[in-house]
């Protein structure tokens, strides 16, 4: 048994080195079928809530979709009113129930998302899963409302603003577990907080956009790390690379390149409706995710960022903000 195991485990490490192998369709499949995963229990999240942000197409979609399978209430957080409708709309015609509330917030926009989280607080009694997904990737460098470079804003002030406003409700529900939706593009890349909004230099969105992901996972580790014993966890995961509407608009050549080993979204969700929902993921804190195994934050030795940068990350992250620090008691 032990000699099995040992050898599924040396297969997924090789596949990990590869990266393509990994990240593609290919290295889902196989592990699989090495470990084999099993879904979820049936109505697992019964009783429970959700909220996932982004979930108007893509893996949020998705995403939104399984949980709702699995009986949780979801709590419907985008930018597009008229969409989110249509997803609500869909999801109540599938389950006969009004259980898909929507609220409509920017997440570039720290109002917009204040006005968010006195809705839910108001409208929820219990908040067990929190879907960090929403994601945009910009081609020029833009102002968020509040000043700030539009994608910092999105993936990383904004999803913070969220999670500190919904922190009373997290740390009420016994269990609860934030989860960050992440890419492996931000294995590549090195956060300079001395440049942190991108003002020197030509503009590059890709690189924006990994560096912005880069900073997404370092705060998770912070949160993990300052939550720790709380009973709250902090988990990011990232899905490979996965066939939607948002890579194939981003990287259109990356897309056509590859899109014949592009995960589907059953297998780019899978991991995050593991970390929802299965009692196996309940003891996780702090850790990064592909295909339900932790994986090192970091490849490349210049990328890492340290301790003392995750804590300096925090304190600029609490100042953009413009409040005060969400743990400071």
């Amino acid at each position: 048994m032990t000699m099995a195991l040992n050898l599924r485990k040396l297969v997924d490490e090789f596949l990990e080195m590869t990266v393509a192998g990994s990240f593609t369709s290919t290295g889902f499949r196989v592990r699989q079928k090495l470990f084999d995963w099993q879904p979820p229990p049936s109505g697992a999240l019964v009783g429970r809530t959700a909220l996932v942000t982004g979930p108007t197409s893509g893996i949020g979609r998705h995403t939104a979709t399984e949980l709702a399978d699995l009986g949780a209430r979801v709590v419907l957080v985008g930018r597009d009113e008229e969409k989110l409708t249509a997803v609500r709309d869909g999801l109540q015609a599938a389950h006969g129930e009004d259980r898909f509330p929507i609220v409509v917030a920017d997440m570039s926009s720290l109002a917009s998302v204040q006005e968010a989280v006195d809705r839910i607080l108001e409208t929820e009694s219990r908040l067990d899963v929190l879907v960090d997904n929403a994601g945009a990737m910009f081609h020029q460098r833009e102002l968020s409302p509040d000043g700030i470079e539009q994608t910092l804003a999105t993936l990383v002030v904004g999803p913070f603003a969220l999670t500190s406003g919904l922190l009373p409700l997290l740390r009420e529900t016994d269990g609860a577990r934030v989860i960050g939706v992440t890419s492996g593009g931000m294995y590549a890349q090195p956060l300079d907080l001395d440049d942190f909004q991108l003002t020197t230099g030509p503009y590059d969105g890709p690189r924006a956009y990994a560096r912005a992901k880069r900073a997404q996972v370092a705060l998770m580790r912070e949160w993990a790390r300052r939550l720790s014993g709380s009973g709250t966890t902090f988990n990011v995961m990232h899905p490979g690379w996965a066939d939607t509407p948002g890579l194939e608009q981003m990287l259109p050549g990356f897309y056509r390149a590859m899109r014949p080993m592009l995960r589907d979204l059953d297998e780019a969700a899978d991991t995050i409706v593991w970390l929802a929902a299965d009692p196996a993921a309940a003891g996780w804190n702090g850790r990064l995710f592909l295909d339900r195994r932790p994986r090192p934050f970091d490849r490349i030795p210049s990328t890492r960022v340290s301790a003392a940068d995750r804590r300096r990350l925090w304190d600029m992250i609490v100042g953009l903000t413009g409040g005060r620090d969400p743990l400071s008691g």
